[in-house]
């Protein structure tokens, strides 16, 4: 799960995803005013194009240089609202307070110990801001689709929530049908969701 791993993934084909943003962003943040956005695992750029298009200023970070440029590609209409980004979140955490909304969906946060990668992102979330954090529901998956290691290994929404302290409301903390048929080869019908409220 390196950056060697995302890039022979992405290179493998010459188009991964949908092209479609994902559902839960657009059904959780239709209703927020628009500002400063962290899409967490942006790859081939979809939701940020998405945040961008909708008046958001978004940093759009991924591990795969592959993916930031086919992103970037597909960017012309939107020039200067979104920096692509190649880092690595786990190791390398965003700015602290930065941005209005930190939205991460379906990205490998391996779970860890002492939880070093986590307050990464969860600092990154400007007091009034808000944290959008889905997965796929751990029963539709099998250890296989977990790109050979075991979905499990890695932060889902409901721990997250119950991580979260007094500084944080949790919103939404739900599993809930896809809003857009299971990509093929898959039985990805539902979604884990999280949106929480950082309070200060």
């Amino acid at each position: 799960m390196d950056t060697q791993h995302w890039d022979e993934m992405y290179r493998s084909r010459d188009q991964v995803f949908s092209g479609a943003p994902n559902g839960v962003l657009v059904t959780e943040v239709t209703d927020l005013p628009p500002g400063r956005a962290l899409d967490v695992g942006c790859g081939e750029g979809a939701d940020a194009l998405w945040l961008a298009r909708h008046g958001w200023q978004v940093t759009a970070v991924d591990i795969a240089q592959t993916a930031l440029q086919r992103a970037a590609a597909a960017a012309a209409d939107i020039t200067g609202r979104v920096d692509w980004t190649r880092a690595d979140l786990t190791i390398t955490p965003p700015p602290a307070g930065a941005f209005d909304l930190v939205s991460a969906h379906y990205f490998p946060l391996p779970r860890q110990p002492d939880h070093a990668a986590l307050p990464g992102l969860l600092d990154a979330v400007a007091p009034g801001g808000t944290l959008l954090f889905a997965s796929h529901d751990l029963a539709d998956l099998s250890p296989s689709q977990g790109h050979g290691s075991d979905p499990s290994d890695y932060y889902q929404p409901g721990e997250i929530a119950g991580l979260l302290d007094h500084n944080w409301t949790v919103l939404i903390n739900e599993t809930r049908p896809r809003t857009a048929p299971a990509p093929a080869g898959t039985h990805h019908t539902h979604d884990t969701v999280l949106r929480a409220r950082r309070l200060r």
